[in-house]
């Protein structure tokens, strides 16, 4: 069998969930679904990915100490969608932000809280409704459609959290918005915290992508 073909009796990879997610999520956007479709099958893709917490590399689950760190995992070739870890030391949290895009967060370890917001009429940032608290395994999606301002927060004050989440751009160069408690805007770029990528394709991915 040449080298490029999936082999199922290949021993397996610590990074096989990652590229059978990447694989299949790209074939979930090739058929264009409407954006309810999207997200609902996306979250199912996303559930598989984070119900077992034995595949992301040390270096993408790195705490700093003084802020949460994002970092890349996977960019679509046409930006299309990229994946990324978000990695919260004890009792860090974002501002409130917004996202511009579609998006689908997954928590693997530990356990954050999102409280959504939306603008009123001046402006300002309003809580809307009580905060979604993610444990190992949940899914929770956003989208402007839906509402995409929130503020994200560690859940706990004495250990690391780690989420997955999946959006639909190059997230970390889509010009975003923090929003100050006054109602004050101000424009962002997240960037990434990694210069390079992990390496899931030392094989390929099954043909349905699945292990």
């Amino acid at each position: 069998m040449p080298a490029h073909e999936y082999n199922a009796l290949d021993p397996l990879d610590p990074l096989d969930p990652l590229r059978n997610f990447v694989a299949a999520f790209s074939r979930l956007l090739e058929r264009r679904p409407h954006e309810t479709t999207l997200l609902e099958e996306g979250a199912g893709l996303l559930a598989r990915l984070v119900a077992r917490d034995d595949w992301l590399p040390d270096a993408f689950a790195a705490p700093h100490p003084d802020h949460y760190q994002q970092f890349l995992l996977h960019c679509d070739s046409a930006q299309r969608f990229s994946i990324v870890s978000f990695v919260w030391g004890p009792g860090q949290r974002t501002p409130i932000h917004d996202h511009t895009v579609w998006g689908l967060i997954g928590m693997l370890r530990g356990a954050e809280n999102s409280q959504p917001y939306v603008l009123d009429a001046n402006g300002i940032p309003v809580v809307a409704g009580e905060p979604v608290r993610l444990s190992p395994g949940d899914v929770e999606v956003l989208s402007p459609r839906l509402g995409d301002i929130h503020r994200v927060s560690n859940a706990y004050d004495d250990r690391v959290s780690v989420s997955i989440h999946v959006y639909g751009a190059n997230i970390g160069v889509v010009h975003r918005s923090v929003f100050t408690e006054t109602g004050e805007r101000k424009g962002f770029v997240s960037g990434y915290a990694n210069a390079q990528l992990p390496n899931p394709w030392r094989k390929a991915a099954p043909p349905d992508g699945k292990p």
